[in-house]
């Protein structure tokens, strides 16, 4: 019998069957012939595609042919601010970045202020206001193009998007979001209205949007694709990634509140070190002399799997990191030190760009190219 999990936008629990959720979702995997032409578009390949962790998707297929025939498209995420932002929140913007770089296009980054307001019953709105400042100076960090990133609040933007916001919710019932979303009497109005918020942005251009985010997000873009021709745009494409295991294990993800499961993008060098040798759970056996007797299992070793996934980008080192794991040459310790040295290296990097991104949160916001731009349309 198969193992449950739970999937929603505001909850992960068990181990995911990604791909039933393919499946189940109407999603399609991405295939090597995907792979090799982004590749010969872009000229390399991210890791996050190389390894499969950005895994399925929808019409990205027809994204590439818009923009191979010179008609381009838009990149959509975002950000819902409801406390600090740790690694498995950030690495999907990475992945954002590096398909901006690669096919110079427009990144609009929304930070769902709104909606974690009305989600979470034990935040203010000047907490949720506080989370988002905070949030927005990781998000600067990574580094996107100032000219081409527009970040925007839903409670300050909303003025410019609501004649079109109207017209989106007046196309979504009640039964169509609690049947997808698992409202319910009980739920606030707020809620049950921010989907159609949520969908917005996926029509700030004539252009097809594509959207890379974890695959809990896919629920808002099933009714956008529903809706989005009635309005004269286009479906909404996805390129979806897994979740990345938290510290405990490799079922589920980090959580805000297990603070065990993740590294904190302000951990200190020592957090760091504690967390991992304290928590991250391991494929190794019991003693030294058993481990090095049959070897250690990198598919369920978190300290191998956030390495293969994200932090060693170089395809030799991870194969010889695997193939010693695996014989039992490299001990467990040995590779939580491997991924202790890659974290501290990718979190200093990130606190001093978070340090200068103080001065640059007026220029995503409001004074960039794309951010001028956006202040001076209202959507209709």
């Amino acid at each position: 019998m198969a193992e449950e999990f739970k999937v929603t936008p505001w909850e992960v629990e068990g181990k995911v069957d990604y791909l039933k959720l393919v499946k189940d979702f109407g999603l399609k995997l991405i295939d090597d012939n995907l792979i090799k032409r982004i590749q010969q578009i872009t000229g390399e390949l991210n890791v996050m595609l190389r390894r499969k962790f950005f895994f399925a998707h929808r019409d990205l297929d027809l994204t590439l042919n818009d923009y191979e025939k010179g008609q381009g498209f838009f990149l959509y995420t975002g950000r819902g601010p409801s406390g600090p932002m740790h690694i498995g929140h950030l690495i999907p913007f990475h992945f954002t970045k590096w398909l901006q770089d690669k096919f110079k296009v427009n990144v609009y980054i929304e930070i769902t202020d709104d909606e974690k307001f009305l989600e979470k019953d034990n935040l203010s709105y000047e907490e949720v206001q506080k989370w988002a400042y905070e949030n927005v100076l990781d998000i600067i960090a990574v580094g996107f193009d100032p000219n081409k990133t527009f970040i925007f609040y839903d409670s300050e933007y909303i003025k410019n998007v609501y004649p079109l916001l109207i017209k989106i919710a007046k196309k979504i019932n009640f039964s169509l979001v609690k049947a997808v979303f698992g409202f319910k009497e009980s739920t606030n109005i707020g809620m049950i209205f921010f989907p159609s918020l949520q969908i917005v942005p996926t029509f700030f251009e004539k252009k097809r949007c594509l959207i890379p985010a974890s695959i809990d997000q896919d629920p808002y873009w099933r009714i956008q694709r529903d809706l989005a021709e009635s309005l004269g745009y286009y479906k909404a494409a996805m390129i979806s990634c897994k979740f990345f295991p938290p510290l405990t294990g490799i079922t589920g993800k980090m959580s805000s509140s297990k603070p065990e499961t993740a590294i904190w993008l302000t951990d200190s060098e020592e957090q760091i070190k504690r967390k991992v040798f304290r928590y991250a759970f391991s494929g190794g056996q019991p003693t030294v002399e058993l481990h090095r007797k049959y070897g250690g299992n990198p598919e369920i070793d978190v300290c191998f799997q956030w390495l293969y996934n994200f932090f060693e980008e170089n395809d030799e080192k991870i194969k010889k990191i695997e193939e010693d794991y695996r014989s039992g040459k490299m001990l467990s310790g040995e590779l939580k030190q491997i991924l202790i040295e890659k974290l501290i290296e990718f979190l200093n990097k990130h606190k001093e760009r978070r340090e200068r991104a103080k001065d640059l949160v007026h220029v995503y916001k409001y004074e960039g190219d794309l951010a001028k731009e956006m202040w001076n349309k209202i959507y209709l």
